[in-house]
């Protein structure tokens, strides 16, 4: 039995084009025969906690894991008891409920500061950066804010809501540069502490709020990288807060991580490592949180540049790691390895992609001019 599977895994990887000990950089180095089973029995979880405990290596995780999807061999993997608790949790708990709004903070965000002042560019924006006519991620995350401010055609001393404001980039980009008065909402004690240093002096106020408690209204809203955490059962909370909140000509701008397929429940290793209780939502979800309430202006998808930003990321973060490893152990070291590459290789494959929405209240006088 034990043979059967470790062929049946041998053969799975050979038709993704990744051969186990093999001389590529995708390929997969196994140290632990017990890896096979794993995989098989618990999918992505089995493969990433297998990776944290030392047991395969590969010079290219990014791409190995851009194979493996694209040859669609994550639908190989069989439902296992696991797989269903995770969809029957998810389909009658609401895990992104008020009461745990802030267990994401907690628990990915708050991991330190000096992390992510590693990984990051120099204004540490913690969402996927515009590559267009640029390659330094600085330019790059300065490119993303700047369009950012064009799309929802931001002016001076126009308000707005930063709805998970992270280390507050957004915030003082637009206080900074559009003279804008911004305020940012997050809910992660460690990100609110840089972004209130960060924006000292400027007309921009960071709060450690959930958004379900703003009650004040606003010329623009904006919420990058934020979505992701609010659950299917509070999309149209969500929007309507925003609705409520927006004034009549303002607009709304949300970019997120999108989702081909619509799902209930995440990615098991993304969920109990990275981000518990987060769901990457499909327009489906998306499109009919909105009805009634918003106009669909411009829709802009630059997925691929995910993977740009995450390997950057992945490059700075170890090039900085002797700085920080006092700080963090081994286990953690590979487990944010193959977060950052294993995402890479999520949008390399084009599975994941990254949305720009752009919404009104009620449609654009003559038409919105799409930017990019």
């Amino acid at each position: 039995m034990r043979k059967k599977t470790d062929q049946l895994s041998k053969e799975l990887l050979c038709r993704a084009g990744i051969t186990v000990d093999g001389p590529s950089k995708w390929d997969m180095q196994v140290h632990n025969t017990d890896t096979y089973q794993r995989i098989l029995s618990h999918g992505n979880l089995g493969l990433g906690e297998s990776y944290m405990d030392g047991w395969w290596d590969s010079e290219a995780i990014d791409e190995m894991i851009a194979k493996i999807i694209s040859a669609k061999l994550d639908k190989e993997v069989k439902v296992t008891p696991g797989l269903i608790l995770e969809y029957l949790k998810a389909r009658v708990v609401n895990l992104q409920n008020k009461n745990r709004a802030f267990l994401i903070g907690e628990k990915h965000y708050d991991v330190g500061n000096d992390l992510y002042k590693t990984m990051l560019d120099k204004r540490m924006v913690y969402t996927c950066a515009y590559f267009k006519d640029v390659d330094d991620l600085d330019l790059a995350q300065e490119a993303k804010l700047n369009l950012v401010c064009r799309k929802i055609g931001l002016k001076e001393n126009d308000k707005v809501l930063d709805i998970g404001c992270g280390f507050g980039s957004f915030a003082e980009y637009a206080a900074r540069h559009y003279g804008a008065k911004v305020v940012g909402i997050t809910v992660s004690k460690e990100q609110a502490k840089l972004a209130k240093k960060y924006t000292s002096g400027l007309p921009a106020e960071i709060r450690l709020q959930d958004y379900r408690d703003v009650n004040e209204k606003f010329d623009h809203i904006v919420s990058l990288g934020m979505i992701e955490h609010v659950g299917y059962r509070n999309y149209r909370t969500y929007m309507e807060l925003a609705h409520k909140c927006l004034n009549d000509s303002g607009l709304f701008l949300i970019q997120t991580i999108g989702s081909l397929e619509t799902s209930k429940a995440t990615d098991r290793w993304i969920e109990k490592y990275i981000f518990p209780n987060s769901l990457l939502p499909s327009l489906d979800y998306l499109a009919k949180s909105t009805e009634g309430l918003f106009v669909l202006e411009d829709l802009h998808n630059f997925g691929a540049d995910y993977d740009k930003t995450l390997m950057a990321w992945y490059q700075n973060f170890t090039n900085g790691w002797n700085n920080i490893a006092n700080q963090y152990d081994q286990r953690f070291y590979r487990m944010w390895e193959y977060y950052l590459l294993s995402c890479a290789g999520t949008f390399r494959s084009r599975s994941n992609q990254l949305w720009q929405i752009v919404l009104s209240k009620n449609g654009v006088p003559g038409g919105y001019i799409s930017v990019r």
